[in-house]
């Protein structure tokens, strides 16, 4: 089975799949946070907390080539836990990256407000990732797989389950969302030519870890001007919503991404 990454001699090395879809000699951010991710749980405090939040700024593009991560603790406490991480390439930091995890504990009581929204999933279930593990929904349009018919400017849903991250490892839940979260691009930015907007940083949150290997995505805003973007998604599984993604974006418009062009290239992978 494919993986985005490889790890050689301790770094991490990207495969196909992990490549940017700007520019080929770059990793592609989806990997990247997954990787951020994978290094940021390494610290979790274990199975009585959550990952309630993670955050990565994209400084810089990280290049394609053997990266390795590093990660510290900054705060330890009974009921949190935040982490850092970056990567640094050539002397020059890259990517940096800060989780919060925090502790699980009981509900309070009373009942609060909550947004309404109907979160559409595929009758089928994506039962392998791969290239058959990606779909889209327009509108009030059908689940797709078609790219073509999804360059459009209606509101978007993705639905996805993604390849392993790392060679031989199982995904991890945190892993998969982080990485999915870093794919709200494509629903909140994705329009009638394309997406013109380029991550510059992620913040995810969750209330719960997803459930099972299918991922959504629901385009809650976007609102633009002057070449700055700023998308809100949430994020859910068959069981409902369980965090939101915020993505700061800065426009590409020289470069860009035809998504039935891009489709078209991994296809041929």
């Amino acid at each position: 089975m494919s993986a985005y990454f490889k790890i050689v001699d301790g770094c991490y090395v990207g495969t196909s799949w992990a490549a940017s879809p700007w520019l080929p000699t770059q990793l592609g951010g989806h990997g990247v946070c997954g990787i951020l991710a994978r290094e940021l749980e390494t610290h979790s405090p274990g199975e009585d907390f959550i990952p309630a939040r993670m955050t990565a700024d994209l400084l810089k593009p990280v290049l394609n080539e053997p990266v390795v991560v590093q990660s510290s603790i900054v705060r330890d406490g009974r009921r949190v836990r935040v982490v850092d991480a970056s990567i640094v390439q050539h002397g020059v930091v890259r990517v940096r990256a800060t989780a919060m995890f925090l502790a699980i504990s009981q509900q309070p009581p009373g009942t609060v407000w909550q947004a309404s929204h109907q979160f559409p999933a595929p009758t089928a279930r994506l039962s392998a990732p791969g290239e058959d593990g990606l779909l889209f929904k327009s509108g009030d349009g059908e689940w797709s797989e078609d790219f073509v018919a999804g360059q459009n400017g209606e509101r978007k849903y993705s639905w996805q389950n993604v390849w392993p991250l790392v060679e031989g490892e199982q995904i991890t839940p945190f892993q998969r969302a982080a990485f999915v979260a870093d794919t709200t691009n494509m629903v909140c930015n994705w329009g009638t030519e394309g997406i013109g907007y380029i991550n510059t940083d992620m913040t995810m949150t969750l209330s719960r870890l997803p459930e099972g290997p299918e991922l959504g995505l629901l385009a809650q805003d976007q609102v633009a001007a002057a070449g700055i973007s700023v998308g809100t998604a949430t994020m859910y599984d068959r069981l409902g919503p369980l965090g939101t993604c915020v993505l700061t974006g800065l426009s590409n418009a020289q470069h860009q991404i035809d998504m039935p062009t891009w489709i078209a290239h991994f296809a041929e992978v």
